[in-house]
């Protein structure tokens, strides 16, 4: 079973890889391999009783992410429709894309630490449609954003899923991944930062045309203005909900949304239906990108099913046989996490290194929350602030490959030999 298993995974993973050339969408691809992948395990296993508890477990986790990725993308286009990101983009006078992609790197960079890596993307990726008209440009940044989300997250404990996994089980405290993952982190940015922004050295910045026209507009600078910090403080808020209340991020979420609605619907009260239509919730719902939510449910419920099947553990389990050493087994766990999700990954860590051998903030924890929250942006697929990003750019996969995974590695590796150089020192 678990040969056919690994089979299948692999060749759904391939024809995502290869969605372009085989013209068929990475979210048909992801469905069928998880379906396929659920029907070859319920269908060997003896115990049905079983496999459904574990099938409504990863359903559940699975929903919480939905939710809460279909919360912030409706939270940021209800503040585009409102022309609420032209409050920033108003103040940026870069004349550069040079100039530009360090301002947006340490941006994203920050901005992932109070949020997370997910909704700082779609944040991001959103603004960069209002600020360069080109599309070559946008992808790069695209790719930036990704990988400064991504080491944004890594150093505090609400940035990253997996962060957050291992500040809840008592593996790291907040204080302490601050101080011990934030230099690391930086540096795996700075890196990649440094090198794309010689490669665009001198490029001017094109703006796109209706970015250049003032007049006209459907909203009032009163109305742009609470609704960008509306909708930002919601989601700057979710992670005080969280700590607040103990209920999942999607709850926080949902509960913002209900606020937004409400504000919206008071402040376009006097307007007639057709006219305050497109700035309903309802009207942002129909323009966020469903084909990467429901890529997102596919990719989550497959690799759902080799952790409960113990690939991913044995697979832990082979690294710590065979490699022995630590430090090297944690960077070997970052570079997988670019191909699989990183949660079961720091899940199965985790369960195989015991706390009273290993206690809070030992060296193993720390460096894995490093090494699996920066690690997946080596793929596009390997994060969710990729797959959301690849969602709403329409990035295609070896094209991230050829200009921005190398890049990531680059910072990545660098990022590590930092974290080591200084426990060496320390």
């Amino acid at each position: 079973m678990l040969t056919a298993l690994v089979m299948v995974f692999v060749a759904a993973y391939a024809a995502i890889a290869l969605e372009h050339p085989l013209k068929i969408n990475k979210s048909a691809s992801a469905l069928l391999g998880a379906g396929l992948l659920w029907t070859i395990y319920a269908t060997v296993t003896a115990d049905h009783q079983r496999v459904g508890a574990e099938l409504g477990e990863s359903l559940m986790g699975t929903a919480q992410i939905v939710f809460f990725l279909m919360g912030a993308m409706t939270i940021v286009e209800v503040v585009d429709a409102h022309d609420g990101f032209e409050v920033i983009t108003e103040r940026i006078r870069t004349a550069t894309l040079s100039s530009l992609l360090w301002l947006v790197g340490f941006v994203t960079f920050f901005l992932s630490a109070i949020l997370d890596n997910l909704t700082t993307t779609i944040v991001m990726v959103s603004l960069m449609r209002k600020l360069l008209a080109k599309r070559d440009d946008r992808l790069f940044f695209a790719g930036i954003i990704v990988i400064a989300a991504n080491a944004g997250g890594a150093w505090t404990a609400i940035g990253d899923v997996t962060t957050t996994m291992l500040w809840i089980g008592g593996q790291i405290t907040a204080l302490s991944i601050m101080r011990s993952v934030f230099l690391p982190s930086i540096v795996s940015l700075l890196v990649p930062l440094a090198i794309t922004a010689f490669v665009l050295r001198g490029k001017p910045v094109i703006a796109p045309a209706e970015a250049e026209r003032g007049e006209g507009r459907a909203t009032t600078p009163f109305e742009r203005k609470l609704m960008l910090f509306l909708g930002l403080g919601i989601l700057v808020a979710v992670p005080v909900f969280k700590t607040l209340t103990h209920l999942p991020p999607f709850m926080g979420i949902l509960f913002g949304l209900g606020i937004l609605w409400l504000v919206g619907d008071l402040i376009h009260r006097d307007q007639d239906d057709e006219a305050k239509e497109r700035f309903t919730l309802a009207a942002a719902l129909s323009r966020i990108d469903m084909s990467s939510i429901v890529f997102f449910i596919g990719i989550l419920l497959a690799v759902a099913t080799l952790e409960h099947t113990h690939v991913l553990g044995g697979i832990a389990e082979w690294l710590d046989r065979e490699v022995g050493r630590l430090d090297v087994i944690i960077v070997l766990i970052g570079l997988v996490s670019a191909v699989v999700d990183n949660v079961p990954l720091v899940a199965a860590a985790m369960g195989m290194y015991d706390l009273a051998v290993y206690p809070p903030d030992h060296f193993i924890w720390e460096f894995l929350a490093y090494c699996a929250g920066t690690g997946g942006s080596i793929l596009i697929i390997g994060s969710a602030a990729g797959v959301a990003a690849m969602g709403l750019e329409k990035i295609d996969f070896f094209w991230y490959v050829r200009k921005i995974s190398g890049l990531a590695l680059v910072g990545y590796l660098a990022g590590a030999a930092v974290y080591l150089l200084e426990r060496h020192l320390n």
